[in-house]
């Protein structure tokens, strides 16, 4: 008998039916990770610095006076001068600290998904995973040659601070704003997301009252 036996390959139109399917599968994987991406960027924006902003000002609210200025306030100064204190995130739970004043006039400390209220952990998406720390400090514009009290982060995924700028200011520039590079005076541009070491220093101005 007779055994029929097809040895034809795939055609040149399969194949190119095959790599297109390959492409559109490729192309929504790598979609869907920005996607992803852009979701944490917001719940970070969402969860740390408006969280903070907020409840700095609703501190304010509350007492007349600012959140980490003075040690009546959480901060580490004797007195208060209207300026942040330059408190440390890593501190905000010491006692009578930041923490302990919100509490005290019966606001929640903001959430954060480690053991530190000031600190966050965040995975960029070239930096690796980093702990970005908040801090309540007073900074000098070079820009701007002014003061101004800001939450200062560290160690920032570079991906994230572009996001967040585009966030807050509607555009990414490192040197104006409410968001901003720290030192303000280090370039024009934002680094490059991909250049070692994959994160950077940020501050967000806050203007209480």
């Amino acid at each position: 008998m007779k055994i029929l036996r097809n040895n034809k390959g795939f055609t040149l139109i399969e194949m190119a039916i095959v790599l297109v399917i390959i492409g559109l599968i490729l192309g929504a994987v790598i979609k869907g990770k920005d996607v992803l991406n852009s979701a944490k960027q917001k719940k970070f924006y969402t969860t740390s610095v408006k969280s903070w902003e907020l409840a700095a000002a609703t501190y304010f609210d509350r007492t007349g006076n600012l959140l980490g200025d003075g040690t009546a306030n959480g901060g580490t100064q004797a007195t208060r001068n209207g300026q942040f204190d330059n408190v440390l995130g890593n501190n905000f739970d010491a006692g009578g600290g930041i923490d302990a004043r919100l509490q005290a006039v019966g606001l929640e400390v903001p959430v954060s998904n480690t053991d530190e209220s000031g600190e966050y952990s965040f995975t960029g998406v070239y930096s690796g995973s980093q702990v970005v720390r908040l801090n309540l400090y007073y900074l000098y514009s070079h820009t701007d040659l002014r003061y101004r009290n800001a939450l200062y982060f560290t160690r920032m995924p570079t991906d994230l601070a572009i996001a967040l700028d585009t966030m807050v200011d509607g555009e990414a520039d490192p040197t104006k704003g409410n968001f901003r590079q720290y030192p303000d005076n280090i370039g024009a541009t934002w680094p490059d997301a991909t250049a070692a070491p994959g994160y950077v220093n940020a501050a967000y101005t806050i203007n209480i009252p």
